[in-house]
């Protein structure tokens, strides 16, 4: 009987100290139920710098790429659609401006669309970091937009068709083309969206529907700057492939470490004594 005592007092012990362990888990804010307390964390002193610079740098980029020179009509008739890569070439063969008016709808309903986050009671406790966070990636995307536009001087689409208006043709945001950047803002927000809600909802039925709108979106307005004469395939590819990635990876960083199941585990035991072994791993 003194055996069987000292068997079930080690259990009983065992048990005991791997709950403490727990609950020290729990009293330094640590989580062990899957749901973290804090889903993205953010770093003060290197979001906040990285957020207002990149901001100043969209400011200074915006400004720049919108005021850039007309070109001359001797300089757009020695435009030659010869000159042109053979996989962008065919993009010249279109331009709708119901499309491009289309797109502007779909550009600009979608920057304040991740407000909607806030409906959740979940993403509303942590309002004011999701919104910061919007805004970081949203500045960030910018200086890809703003950046290539300033390197890359290219001629849109519509230079070399000959149904769009000459005026139109020689303004400076005629060579805006590279890279996309309706595109590339849509699919940051709509992917933030999804990105943020799969975080907060990981079972969640909605998140490949989430996704799916988020791939919709991004690829109608892809398709609707093509048929505008706005942009070539090249410059639709990088903008859509950077925006989305920026959508989804920003949060991605911020994320807090989610533990998993399978780092708690409950292994009953019996034989001489009976008795439950709780291990948390971390």
């Amino acid at each position: 009987m003194a055996g069987l005592n000292t068997i079930a007092q080690t259990a009983t012990n065992s048990v005991e100290a791997d709950t403490a362990i727990v609950t020290i888990q729990e009293a330094e804010g640590k989580v062990y139920d899957n749901q973290p307390k804090e889903v993205y964390k953010i770093k003060g002193r290197v979001d906040i710098p990285l957020t207002i610079a990149a901001t100043a740098f969209d400011l200074y980029g915006l400004k720049e790429i919108y005021s850039k020179p007309e070109s001359s009509l001797q300089r757009i008739q020695r435009v030659k659609r010869e000159d042109l890569n053979g996989f962008d070439r065919w993009a010249t063969d279109v331009y709708h401006e119901k499309a491009a008016a289309t797109s502007d709808i779909l550009f600009y309903g979608a920057m304040p669309l991740p407000a909607l986050l806030l409906l959740d009671k979940d993403i509303r406790k942590d309002g004011w970091k999701v919104m910061f966070l919007y805004f970081e990636t949203m500045t960030i995307t910018g200086i890809y937009y703003t950046g290539s536009a300033l390197l890359v001087d290219r001629y849109r689409p519509y230079v070399y068709n000959p149904n769009a208006p000459i005026d139109q043709k020689t303004r400076g945001v005629a060579r805006n083309s590279f890279l996309a950047g309706h595109p590339a803002l849509v699919g940051t927000s709509t992917f933030f969206i999804a990105k943020v809600f799969s975080d907060y909802h990981p079972d969640s039925n909605l998140r490949p529907w989430l996704f799916g709108a988020a791939g919709l979106a991004t690829g109608a307005t892809a398709y609707l700057r093509h048929r505008a004469g706005r942009h070539f395939p090249t410059d639709l590819i990088a903008g859509t492939t950077l925006g989305t990635l920026t959508g989804i990876l920003v949060p991605h960083f911020h994320k807090n470490k989610i533990i998993k199941d399978k780092d708690i585990s409950i292994i009953p035991f019996s034989g001489q004594s009976h008795g439950v072994h709780l291990v948390f791993r971390f």
